[in-house]
């Protein structure tokens, strides 16, 4: 993969309310998929990720009266209130989500995801944990090696048709649209994921060849890799790669940055070196 898993940026350093929120998601759903390797998918697991996400010691939620309402201020669901009641019900999901049945993933993925915002077990972050549980469940069930599909963009981008097919499933019944919905999603974002992975491919691939030819003498296929694992390198990536002592690595990097494939950029103490075009790609 291009793309690796790693705890990374500290929170302490980022002011931006929306990029620290993107960093919680990211290490919410991290925590989640190292955590997989060790227990199932549970109620416990859930808490952990959505007290990452929000940064509070949330718990199942106790008070009375929460609603959901509209843009216009109309209550449009009660979830079910009281912290047993919200507990048994988690614990019916987890016994759907364990079960050997002949339901198919993706299918079963979308029942998951409607029947966890519908029990709303949490003041906050509910929707953010929800998509969170689609990939995980989708890494859980083999149909992803990692969780690299980011259903949210598709959600978010159809919000009305996402909140309507929740609410006609509540309200009618009509679990056929959602699924429908849901299946959309999956499809459409892995269709992109394909295309984007595939984009950055050609690009390393250029990028490789240009090295080779203008830098011989630092060029190594593992040093390449290395630049198109984040959208920044700073010198300890290359140390901990194996590739160079930190003397040799900061060579390596300016030299790269002289040639213009990375951007030097410094912050406090540390420099790092920016992968515009993998940055550019990344963010389309």
């Amino acid at each position: 993969m291009l793309i690796t898993f790693q705890k990374g940026l500290l929170f302490k350093t980022v002011s931006d309310p929306h990029t620290k929120e993107v960093l919680r998601y990211r290490q919410a759903l991290y925590h989640g998929f190292r955590e997989m390797s060790n227990r199932p998918l549970s109620t416990n697991l859930f808490i952990e990720i959505v007290r990452i996400i929000k940064q509070v010691e949330l718990g199942i939620r106790r008070v009375t009266g929460t609603a959901l309402k509209n843009e216009l201020g109309e209550v449009v669901y009660t979830p079910p209130a009281g912290e047993a009641v919200i507990r048994d019900k988690l614990a019916n999901l987890e016994q759907f989500l364990h079960a050997q049945d002949e339901l198919d993933p993706l299918v079963k993925m979308a029942v998951i995801h409607y029947q966890f915002e519908a029990i709303h077990p949490f003041e906050d972050g509910n929707g953010r944990t929800g998509r969170i549980l689609n990939l995980l469940y989708l890494v859980e069930q083999g149909l992803l090696d990692i969780p690299v599909l980011f259903l949210s963009r598709y959600i978010i981008a159809n919000k009305a048709a996402y909140y309507e097919g929740l609410r006609k499933v509540t309200e009618q019944n009509e679990w056929e649209a959602w699924i429908l919905f849901m299946l959309s999603a999956v499809e459409s974002t892995a269709q992109q994921t394909f295309d984007q992975v595939t984009r950055i491919r050609a690009l390393m691939e250029e990028v490789r060849v240009q090295i080779q030819l203008q830098a011989p003498a630092i060029y190594s296929k593992d040093l390449v890799e290395v630049i198109f694992q984040h959208p920044y390198t700073k010198i300890q990536f290359l140390i901990d790669a194996n590739i160079a002592k930190r003397q040799t690595a900061s060579t390596y990097l300016q030299t790269l940055a002289s040639l213009g494939f990375l951007r030097p950029s410094k912050h406090g103490r540390e420099m790092y070196y920016i992968n515009d075009a993998l940055y550019a790609e990344l963010i389309r």
